[in-house]
């Protein structure tokens, strides 16, 4: 059935406009070879949006991704701006883009891909089957609580607030055991609730909870435990709910045994339009190279077809055609191994539209009526 969505892209800065691209490739091509209508707009955010016009989050980029079917971002940031007030930086725009947008959920999956499974840091048989998702709340927390500073006779002094309520863990909570249902049904939630009040009432929250869920196996790990964890036995975890700091660093942590940071994707949802983009940051010592790594920018492409738009079949033949092309040994920089092929970015994108072709000369062979 043909579908007809309309893709704000923000590319932002560093590498995030290559990446964003690589992205829009992949999207272009399920559009025309499964007869689909996606409208692909490009914003300014970030240090991008500043030079360009003042501000990291113009308005006429807010109103766009309000009125769109899903926003791609590539990355904001980087050293040019580092001078700016925190509320003027790159990164605010980020914050506000979320808020705007009535994001509160993100959605971290970090899965081993089978070509790549020697480039992870962790021995085989702690590796495992690594397959998780991290759901981080994003709209609450420290990011978003009251802050100060203030300076009593010469001495500054400054503050961030962790702040929750019962709503706001609810609707955190609700999709994370969501989410746990349709995957192997257990959800460990993580907090500090030894000596935070707030995650005190995140922990009674998520259990009063657990009674609507009774299928799903809840567990709880104090966030230095999980941090622990992770590197021990991280095939012990399915489904993560961390607050917004705790999920913001686990998350990178998590990243990390996969190989690479550039190999990871994330969807945010909310009240409205859904968000996709990869973790990394916007890498500036990398532009101009053709070395970023698009992997993680297309897996959350990936996830904007099936997330999103419900199209699975169009965002399994993405999936497979990258396994296949990691297969063949071609590798960006930093997931290069002895024997590899070191390509860049952008020839990697173009390998990978070539073997997603290939795999539509042999449709008969899936099943698959395109």
């Amino acid at each position: 059935m043909k579908v007809k969505k309309t893709i704000v892209l923000l590319p932002g800065d560093g590498i995030g406009p290559e990446v964003t691209r690589a992205a829009a490739t992949v999207l272009r091509e399920c559009a025309q070879e499964f007869h689909h209508e996606f409208d692909l707009h490009e914003f300014p955010i970030g240090g991008a949006a500043i030079d360009e016009i003042g501000t990291p989050l113009p308005n006429e980029t807010l109103d766009a991704c309000k009125k769109a079917d899903a926003v791609f971002l590539g990355a904001v940031g980087g050293a040019k701006w580092d001078s700016l007030p925190v509320g003027k930086r790159p990164e605010s725009g980020l914050l506000g883009l979320r808020k705007g947008m009535g994001l509160y959920v993100n959605v971290r999956p970090v899965k081993v891909l089978e070509p790549l499974r020697g480039i992870s840091p962790l021995k085989p048989e702690r590796l495992g089957d690594l397959d998780i998702e991290i759901v981080r709340e994003l709209a609450g927390g420290m990011y978003f609580g009251e802050r100060g500073n203030t300076t009593e006779n010469g001495v500054e002094r400054a503050w961030d607030t962790e702040s929750y309520s019962t709503p706001e863990i609810e609707r955190i909570a609700t999709f994370a055991y969501g989410r746990a249902e349709n995957r192997s049904r257990r959800l460990c939630s993580v907090d500090k609730a030894n000596v935070l009040a707030s995650s005190q009432l995140w922990r009674r929250t998520v259990v009063a909870m657990s009674g609507v869920y009774s299928a799903v196996k809840l567990e709880h790990m104090y966030v230095d435990n999980a941090a622990m964890q992770l590197t021990l036995k991280p095939s012990q975890f399915d489904v993560m709910l961390t607050s917004n700091m705790f999920g913001d660093i686990l998350s990178d942590a998590a990243a990390a045994l996969v190989g690479s940071i550039g190999l990871i994707p994330s969807a945010s949802f909310g009240t409205g339009a859904p968000l996709f983009e990869p973790i990394h940051g916007s890498a500036p010592s990398l532009v101009g190279t053709d070395s970023a790594n698009p992997v993680g920018s297309i897996l959350s492409a990936v996830l904007m077809l099936r997330d999103a738009f419900g199209l699975s079949l169009e965002a399994d033949w993405v999936e497979q055609s990258l396994h296949r092309v990691l297969a063949g040994g071609y590798r960006t920089a930093d997931i290069a191994q002895p024997g590899a092929s070191t390509i860049g970015g952008s020839v990697f994108t173009e390998m990978l539209r070539e073997e997603m072709q290939r795999t539509l000369e042999h449709a008969e062979r899936y099943g698959w009526g395109v």
